[in-house]
């Protein structure tokens, strides 16, 4: 049979089962067809689109050219919404399916759309260590561009497609927060067009009271148009330390040790159970063992957390040397354990080194596909938070989230809160050491309602002042 006919006899079959099962069955119970057929073929159009099309920028050097003619159209909609007599509030013009949260914002049907075409790299000083950039520009995309430069930036948020302007205006964090904090400390100037069509440049020196308000406004304050962050001199691997802990008081204790050590470039927790985890420290070095390298980008590796995984069923510790633009990004493929829910068989040998090179689909594309029924049982079932509590809260914290969610892995992420003007600060008057408590996954905890459970959680971080 010729593989045209095995084709079409393939699709047929589908497309019988499909009939057979129901068609919202099928894309709730089994959503990997649709995903692994339509969604991971797509994706890898996506990325190479926006991956020529940043090339091509960058080679022509049209960004900064552009950069000030589309900051002026963004200045003319917001006026003309004021000369229309500013009857509806602004937001952004991207559409609610591109952006990485789950939420499914219904508020820009009925607001003013200001169109926002803002995705690239405007300029790299060397000497002041500092790259500009538009507030569209992924993680993924500035540490292809940064990285062969010889740079980086100091907090790199692990997923490819999260955005500099999201990152500013909600919160981003990295294994390397305990020494530089969250994203938005690594800033040192943003760029707003405000309510009435004004530009303005904001910084510690410069409208400094603008300028440490921004981070956590959600856009309330204005548009974002460009950003300037740190940069760093990147190295080549990152020498990790992977330690399995066992008991809950033992791995709180082991990971605020670790995350108070400032020669550990990153830290990072995964727990397993309540009684389980995998404490890793990290340092960036240019040198490293040959027979100890693993490049866990590799499409056809297992996923990181899983690999992680092995560590503790083996009850070993382990050190391994991963190149830096992949630990970076080492919750990509998976989407942290996301994934495993969507693809249950995605991180079988066989899928891996098949099709591993179209993980993962974009996260984008599964909301816009999602449809009204999956998108009730995400709501209703399935849980993506990030709680900011004390270090000294941890403990506590991780018992409360075991007793709420009962999700696991859960991810551990310190970071340096600084006592800084603006929305988020410590309760004292000097920086605190925090962590971040991420459950991604569908909790397991008996009679669980989304909307109670998470008033429960959010009512205990407030009282630990998190």
């Amino acid at each position: 049979m010729s593989p045209v006919w095995s084709l079409c006899a393939g699709l047929l079959l589908l497309l019988l089962w499909v009939r057979h099962r129901g068609l919202e069955a099928v894309l709730v119970h089994h959503r990997w067809v649709f995903v692994c057929l339509f969604l991971l073929p797509l994706s890898i159009l996506f990325d190479v689109y926006y991956q020529l099309r940043a090339w091509a920028v960058w080679r022509l050097h049209s960004a900064p050219r552009q950069h000030a003619q589309r900051v002026r159209h963004i200045q003319a909609q917001v006026r003309e919404w004021k000369n229309e007599g500013s009857k509806r509030y602004m937001c952004t013009g991207r559409p609610g399916w591109l952006t990485v949260s789950l939420r499914v914002g219904k508020y820009k049907k009925i607001h003013k759309n200001i169109m926002i075409n803002l995705m690239d790299v405007l300029e790299v000083d060397s000497e002041r260590q500092v790259v500009r950039v538009e507030p569209l520009v992924t993680m993924g995309q500035l540490t292809a561009h940064l990285n062969p430069m010889g740079w980086t930036i100091p907090v790199v948020p692990e997923l490819d497609d999260l955005t500099v302007g999201g990152l500013i205006m909600g919160t981003g964090i990295e294994s390397s927060s305990h020494i530089y904090g969250l994203f938005q400390h690594t800033c040192v100037a943003y760029e707003l067009v405000l309510a009435d069509g004004s530009l303005v440049r904001c910084s510690p020196t410069e409208n400094s009271d603008l300028f440490y308000a921004v981070p956590w406004s959600c856009g309330t304050l204005g548009f974002l148009v460009a950003a300037e962050i740190k940069m760093i001199p990147a190295k080549k691997y990152v020498k990790i330390h992977y330690e399995p802990v066992r008991g809950l008081q033992k791995i709180c204790e082991k990971f605020t040790e670790e995350s108070k050590k400032k020669e550990n470039s990153f830290v990072e927790g995964l727990v397993y159970s309540l009684e389980e985890a995998v404490i890793m420290t990290g340092v960036l070095t240019d040198k490293a063992e040959q027979s100890k390298i693993n490049r866990i980008g590799n499409y056809y590796k297992p996923w990181f957390f899983k690999h992680v995984e092995k560590y503790l069923k083996a009850d070993r510790t382990g050190i391994e040397y991963i190149p830096s633009r992949q630990y970076y990004h080492r919750h990509t493929r998976s989407i942290f354990w996301e994934l495993q829910d969507i693809i249950p068989f995605g991180n079988n040998p066989v899928f891996r080194y098949l099709f591993g090179w179209m993980v993962p689909p974009k996260i984008s594309l599964l909301k816009l596909t999602q449809g009204e029924a999956i998108r009730k049982l995400y709501e209703q079932h399935h849980v993506v938070q990030d709680m900011l509590v004390p270090m000294k809260s941890l403990e506590k914290s991780i018992q409360t989230f075991h007793v709420d969610l009962n999700v696991y892995p859960l991810w551990l992420c310190p970071f340096i809160l600084p006592n800084n003007p603006g929305m988020v600060h410590p309760k004292g008057d000097e920086a605190e050491l925090y962590v971040d408590i991420g459950a991604y996954g569908e909790p397991k905890r008996k009679q669980f309602e989304a909307r109670a459970s998470m008033r429960q959680m959010e009512k205990f971080v407030r009282s630990v002042h998190g």
